[in-house]
């Protein structure tokens, strides 16, 4: 598959992606400076090697990353590696980005403890549009190479026999994850088995010379040289990167744990999620995101809305970073509602209005679970607190109102009565 057409907005300027200074040109050094805040340059030199041989070949290193699409989205997470394939592509080098529309189908056994349900194809080919779409939003688009895995996995009995005997049951038992499921007694599919194999084919295919992952993928990426080496390819320098810790602070960011931030949220999700973010975990945000640390003398609250902004600005513009700190503590600070808030009509029969009728109307649930948001304090009419006693209120009090359910729902009330 050819290149993409980048039209999507940059997450931040080549001016903040580049270094302070360029790296310096001597191929051990680049190599060092390349390797600087990652986990494994692997092997011992290897790195170093593939910039000489590019040198001496006078052709841009083919830098290799596969996405597998199981969901919609690209996360912060994802763009820890894709802001190490931009500062490859920086210095001249061609990003192989490999959309995985056959390896998602097999899904990635790495951290599992259980094998991955099967996507429905449809589901795949969305996700991969998706894919591509907000992976642009930090690669520079005219060097890089999109490819799906789907051209060359599609493949013949013949081959998928060859391919499988690159590799032993008891090398891939080394596998972290694949040991430990096996002292347990839990079940593995020789599918499961064959998904290392499949993105270590990937790597012959696209003469990969380079390639970058996250720490839980040394396996699959050291295992994909083996797998160039028995199809007589040369071997892929491997680059690991730092796991970003979710909004939670302690677990890999991840959108199934429901702990993650997609760059293409809303700017005010992208900021209020940011400011979520535990004290503890801001230092591995600030690295791994923004290559530098906090300004120094900052306190942890100046110091997250100061990150906060940084990444909304970088997946949108300084404008929307601006609306989105504006609209946070007009909605968290000053106890206000947004601007926005959508009008939504609610019936208005009598002069009385029955309050749990119209939060089930307005915003879905029970009328019991809306007696106990009211009993909990966690229903505002306009700023006041509704207590048990305001279960019944006047429609013209209501009329126009705002009407607030937590610390994320708003509406603008307008009584929707019978005609006469």
């Amino acid at each position: 598959m050819g290149n993409l057409d980048a039209q999507q907005p940059a997450i931040a300027p080549p001016s903040t992606l580049e270094p302070p200074s360029r790296p310096p040109s001597a191929p051990s050094q680049v190599a060092a400076w390349l390797a600087r805040n990652a986990v494994d340059s692997l092997p011992h030199g290897g790195l170093e090697a593939k910039l000489v041989e590019s040198e001496r070949e006078d052709r841009p290193l083919r830098v290799k990353l596969g996405i597998d699409p199981t969901s919609a989205d690209i996360h912060l997470g994802h763009t820890v590696v894709l802001r190490k394939l931009r500062e490859f592509q920086e210095l001249g080098h061609l990003v192989v980005l490999i959309i995985g529309d056959y390896t998602a189908r097999v899904g990635d056994p790495s951290g599992r403890v259980v094998t991955r349900p099967m996507l429905d194809p449809a589901e795949i080919e969305a996700n991969a549009r998706t894919y591509q779409e907000q992976a642009f939003k930090v690669l520079d688009g005219p060097r890089v190479e999109v490819r799906r895995n789907g051209e060359w996995l599609d493949m013949a009995m013949v081959d998928l026999f060859r391919l499988a005997r690159t590799a032993t049951v008891a090398q891939l038992l080394e596998r972290d994850d694949f040991a430990k499921r096996y002292a347990a007694g839990e079940p593995i599919t020789v599918l499961e088995l064959l998904y290392p194999l499949m993105q270590g084919y990937d790597s012959v295919e696209v003469d990969a010379d380079v390639e970058l992952g996250g720490t839980d993928q040394k396996f699959n990426l050291l295992l994909g040289r083996d797998v160039q080496r028995a199809y007589a390819r040369p071997e892929q320098a491997v680059l690991t990167m730092p796991i970003l810790p979710g909004t939670d602070g302690e677990r890999k960011m991840s959108k199934s744990l429901g702990n993650h931030v997609g760059i293409a949220e809303p700017a005010q999700e992208i900021y209020g999620k940011t400011l979520s973010l535990p004290d503890e975990a801001m230092e591995s945000w600030y690295r791994l995101l923004l290559g530098e640390p906090a300004r120094a003398g900052t306190g942890p609250r100046d110091a997250k809305r100061a990150l906060a902004r940084r990444l909304t600005a970088e997946a949108w513009d300084e404008e929307a970073a601006s609306r989105a700190e504006a609209d946070f503590d007009r909605r968290f600070v000053e106890n206000l509602p947004p601007e926005d808030v959508p009008e939504v009509e609610f019936g208005a029969d009598g002069r009385v209005v029955h309050v749990p009728a119209v939060i089930s109307e307005v915003f879905g649930g029970s009328r019991s679970q809306a007696r106990r948001l009211i009993a909990q304090g966690g229903v505002r009419l306009d700023g006041h607190v509704l207590g048990p006693e305001d279960q019944d209120v006047d429609a013209e009090r209501l009329d126009g109102s705002v009407l607030q359910i937590g610390k994320r729902r708003w509406a603008r009330l307008r009584a929707r009565r019978k005609p006469t």
